[in-house]
């Protein structure tokens, strides 16, 4: 019988070790009785922040960690130049606090768009470049808020980048779905496909320079690319693409600390991100209208139910793009947030809502050619579940975290929002930002004026009973109209965490009262809302586009739990 050497043992050790770290979508149970509580997009993330917080670190350390780590180990859906927005409760002051950090356009020059050598079937121009809002958000959290030396911080992060971390079959398909944009500049096509293809499935991704940049940054601190090194590095690539920034515009625009958006809703306070981001006045509205609609006395699910919120978040997404960054103009959070505003709202959808059968309507009108995708209704006699076609640009990862003194994080970190599109400068890639200039109902959109930050939908979000959080959630995908759902299940209809995460969601209705929905409702459903006159159409069952919400909430007894979405590679996790 043949023997494996040490060195086979341990190989065959690493390998399993491996397994135990790609986690495909699907459900997971939540995980309860906690005192300090963990929940991300990525089993390594969750590995890496518990142990900070094992080792006596504060939420505020895990967090940064997990950043640094889960731009390692995703650069598929973040990076080390996109954004990072915190929300933090800290227990022993009882005070709220916000920082935004998102990209933003520097002063005195023209959105710049690198254009490609070869397009080879990029369908687009890429998206604006920007200047990143990553590292100086980190640094301004943990000069602030942080308890352990930033160079520990970086630790597992360089790690990662210099080992590379196993490929699961969800990254492969993000890495081949998008890869038109990640590899059209030939230093994409070296980062993303060093050996001329993706990592395949199982494999190990070690992505080319990174680990020598962080190593860098753990040394320096996080100013080695801001103002140091890599920033003149990243300067000089811009300049040599036609983008004529300065080293002086990497730093004009610097992180914004505010108070967070506060407003009821029944009997729990709601504490969400206050303008330039858009989602707490987002979330108010919707929230707000769908109270007006009596949504609690409501059958989840039902047809009903899915026409009130898809005409809310409708109506939530078109005013909330009334806002914008302060340093350019006023903006009237406090009409979005008004409940008599919402009580007016409300009576516009009550006074739409169908007094006749509008089935035959939805089937003749419906079919193949409307807006986006395959209606419900066909034209054929019998309706079949049509598919949405539409795709939307991926990446971001929320971080879920409650420690054992009672502090709450709740942030996130995208490559939304950061450098040059397609572009990679020493070892970290980077995606620009998909903004618009002057978009009412766009999810990113900025003004060209020095001091002013991209509005973003980024949705980290508290829920208060009587002054303290109970829930602290948010989530990347289709951010702006998935976290007033999860909400709603869980205020208006009573869902525990776990449900409220898994149950269906949607997106806003289209003018078209097109109303594209997770295809994972009944007959009875789909039968009710083409009878209300909607062109109906489903995504995946699981559509990872909908969302992938990092959780942690506390119950009864004062314990703390913590929930994983099934639609990515969620992990929860915590300390007993």
């Amino acid at each position: 019988m043949a023997h494996s050497s040490p060195t086979d043992a341990a190989a065959i050790a690493a390998n399993l070790r491996d397994f135990d770290y790609i986690v495909n979508p699907g459900p997971k149970a939540p995980v309860t009785g906690l005192k300090a509580a963990v929940s991300t997009d990525n089993a390594i993330v969750t590995e890496t922040m518990l142990r900070v917080l094992r080792e006596g670190g504060n939420a505020v350390d895990a967090g940064i960690a997990g950043c640094l780590v889960q731009a390692a180990v995703e650069p598929f859906m973040t990076n080390h130049t996109g954004t990072v927005t915190f929300l933090y409760y800290e227990a022993k002051t009882g005070q709220y606090h916000q920082l935004d950090s998102a990209g933003f356009m520097p002063s005195g020059l023209a959105p710049f768009k690198p254009v490609p050598p070869q397009p080879a079937g990029y369908a687009s121009m890429p998206p604006s470049a920007c200047i990143p809002g990553y590292m100086p958000g980190l640094k301004a959290i943990f000069e602030r808020f942080a308890t352990r030396p930033w160079a520990e911080l970086c630790a597992d992060a360089i790690r990662w980048a210099e080992d590379g971390h196993p490929v699961s079959s969800f990254e492969y398909y993000v890495n081949t779905w998008g890869a038109d944009f990640t590899t059209f500049f030939s230093e994409g096509r070296a980062f993303y496909r060093p050996d001329g293809h993706f990592t395949p499935v199982g494999h190990r991704f070690r992505p080319p320079g990174m680990a020598e940049t962080l190593r860098k940054v753990a040394e320096h601190g996080p100013d080695h690319m801001i103002t140091g090194d890599w920033a003149r590095a990243f300067v000089a690539k811009a300049n040599d693409m036609g983008w004529k920034i300065t080293l002086d515009h990497m730093t004009e625009t610097p992180p914004r600390w505010l108070e967070p958006l506060r407003f009821r809703h029944r009997d729990h306070e709601i504490v969400s991100l206050n303008v330039p981001q858009q989602q707490g006045a987002y979330i108010a509205l919707a929230l707000g209208v769908l109270r007006e609609l009596d949504l609690k006395d409501v059958e989840p699910q039902s047809a009903e139910h899915y026409y009130y919120l898809g005409h809310a978040l409708r109506l939530a997404q078109i005013h909330s793009g009334f806002i914008t960054d302060t340093t350019v103009a006023d903006a009237a959070v406090d009409v979005v947030t008004n409940p008599e505003h919402h009580k007016q709202l409300a009576r516009l959808i009550k006074g739409l809502m169908p007094k006749v059968d509008l089935t035959e309507h939805s089937r003749l009108v419906g079919g193949p050619g409307m807006v986006s995708g395959l209606s419900l209704y066909g034209g054929l006699g019998k309706p079949t579940r049509g598919r949405s076609d539409s795709k939307q640009p991926t990446g971001s990862c929320e971080l879920s975290i409650v420690d054992a003194e009672g502090n709450w994080v709740q942030m996130m970190n995208t490559l939304q929002s950061g450098g040059i599109p397609g572009m990679v400068v020493e070892g970290i890639p980077m995606v620009g930002t998909h903004a618009t200039f002057g978009g009412l109902t766009t999810a990113i959109d900025g003004r060209l004026f020095k001091g002013a930050r991209l509005r973003q939908c980024i949705g980290n979000t508290f829920v208060l009973k009587d002054g303290k959080p109970v829930f602290s959630l948010g989530s990347p995908g289709n951010v702006h109209c998935t976290v007033p759902q999860v909400l709603a299940y869980l205020l208006e209809f009573g869902y525990g965490p776990d449900d409220a995460v898994a149950a269906p969601r949607i997106l806003p209705m289209g003018e078209d009262s097109s109303l594209v929905l997770e295809d994972r409702l009944s007959d009875e459903t789909i039968d009710g809302l083409a009878a209300l006159g909607l062109n109906v159409k489903v995504s995946e069952a699981w559509d990872f586009h909908m969302g992938s919400f990092a959780m942690c909430y506390r119950d009864d007894d004062g314990l703390i739990g913590t929930v994983a979405d099934p639609r990515r590679c969620a992990v929860a996790d915590g300390l007993r």
